[in-house]
């Protein structure tokens, strides 16, 4: 099994430090990626980023065997830009970090004017495309009805702009509720000039608005596989609503502003009934179909927790009952994953997605070990009983964490639950956003202990 344990005589607080640096690094590599050109023969695309584009990842895999994630995803990129607002305000990344922020919402608002018919319309695009590459286009019904406010629906676009013309799993409603909890978190802690002012703006706006209109509408989940109403989703659109009612207030849209709090409510108490007592565990969805989902105990709950960082009880870090499922899924997967067999009583175990996952090697993730971790350090900065042992749990998580990292501290999607070894996608921006705001809740409670 393929730890790394040239580094555990190393003090974890110095490693966490080396870490943290080199994440900071890998960070920017996909944000803004202009130099790198992306080709797809099979569609007869090449794809150039323009500024303010977040890849998901910036390796050019073809599933070859590395997956195709030179995309823009909504949900990806808000974690992403978020993270970096941290690193700014460490003072470990500088004016520069402002300027990734100024493009990012430039783009962002550039999408508003994708059209989905103008593709619908046309046969040369679909010449382009080979014969055996056909099958995995989108419909011209469904590219037909991307336009206005269902382009914020979208799961991802290409970084130069354009739709995604490969069929894949929509609607997501994550994205737009992300993106501007992390716009308000921007513009809590950081002046804006008139212009990034106004074009932030801007954007809270269309993006709390599609949050207070399409929230409770069923849609794909977190992991791009199932539609329904899923506790991710459902939390993170009601901590944005929640966070942007205040900044609506202030700019004199009072009704905006309650309709928002009043959808928020709405939604928590849809969420309470997510709880499963016999289990006890929140569980991740309810299926359009009304039949019960195999995937119902799923780190998407812990993530909703840290994500959306709620300033009430119910649903936040601090709630017993998110702590309560992040246990049956340490349960779970100490059980599943040979790597956490027979592991030091120091180390946690590595955390997956949820049973049963399939997905390249069905292992663990850089961001659920994270988020793991990231929640207890969470529940303990806001004062939840017995703080210290959280902090040494949340310590455990990262132990492992730095077992399957190797020396060069590169992050892929994820690690192999047999072997330990890096599979799936190389560089994951989501894998490094997760290591900052880790580290940012960790001195969060630490902070509180001293």
């Amino acid at each position: 099994m393929s730890a790394h344990p040239s580094v555990a005589s190393e003090p974890l607080a110095a490693w966490l430090e080396r870490q943290e640096a080199c994440a900071a690094r890998n960070l920017f590599l996909g944000i803004s990626s202009v130099a790198i050109v992306k080709t797809r023969p099979s569609l007869g695309q090449t794809v150039r980023p323009v500024r303010g584009a977040i890849v998901a990842s910036h390796v050019l895999g073809a599933y070859d065997p590395d997956p195709d994630y030179f995309f823009h995803w909504f949900r990806d990129s808000a974690l992403v830009i978020d993270a970096l607002r941290l690193l700014h305000e460490q003072g470990a990344a500088g004016a520069e970090a402002l300027g990734h922020l100024r493009d990012f919402v430039t783009f962002s608002l550039s999408l508003q004017a994708l059209d989905g018919r103008a593709l619908a319309a046309s046969t040369a695009w679909r010449a382009a495309v080979t014969e055996d590459f056909a099958k995995f286009l989108r419909t011209n019904e469904e590219l037909a009805g991307v336009h206005g406010e269902s382009v914020a629906a979208e799961t991802r676009v290409n970084p130069d702009g354009t739709l995604d013309v490969l069929s894949w799993p929509r609607p997501q409603h994550d994205g737009p509720a992300l993106r501007a909890l992390a716009l308000l978190r921007w513009a809590r802690t950081v002046p804006f000039d008139a212009e990034l002012d106004a074009a932030a703006a801007r954007l809270l706006e269309l993006d709390l608005g599609f949050v207070r209109r399409r929230a409770r509408l069923p849609c794909f989940d977190i992991w791009e596989e199932e539609k329904g109403l899923h506790y991710y989703t459902l939390a993170v659109s009601a901590a944005a609503l929640d966070e942007g009612a205040p900044w609506l207030e202030a700019r004199g849209e009072r009704d905006e502003a309650a309709a928002c709090r009043a959808e928020a409510d709405a939604i928590r108490r849809l969420l309470d009934g997510y709880w499963r007592e016999d289990e006890g565990y929140y569980r991740s969805r309810v299926l359009e179909s009304g039949s019960r989902s195999t995937k119902e105990l799923d780190i998407a709950v812990v993530l909703a927790a840290i994500h959306g960082r709620q300033a009430w009880e119910r649903h936040s870090p601090s709630d017993p009952r998110v702590l309560a499922t992040l246990e049956r899924l340490e349960r779970l997967f100490d059980a599943e994953y040979p790597i956490n067999h027979g592991r030091p009583a120091y180390r946690g175990p590595a955390l997956g997605r949820y049973p049963g996952d399939v997905y390249y090697s069905g292992g663990a993730y850089y961001f659920s070990t994270l988020g793991g971790a990231e929640l207890c350090f969470r529940a303990a900065a806001a004062g939840a009983p017995d703080a210290p042992a959280l902090v040494r749990r949340g310590d455990a998580f990262l132990e492992t964490v730095r077992a399957f990292t190797p020396p060069s501290g590169c992050l892929s999607e994820q690690f192999c639950g047999r072997t330990g070894v890096q599979t799936s996608a190389r560089h994951l921006g989501w894998s490094y956003a997760a290591f900052i705001t880790c580290l940012a809740a960790r001195r969060a409670a630490l902070e509180k202990l001293a």
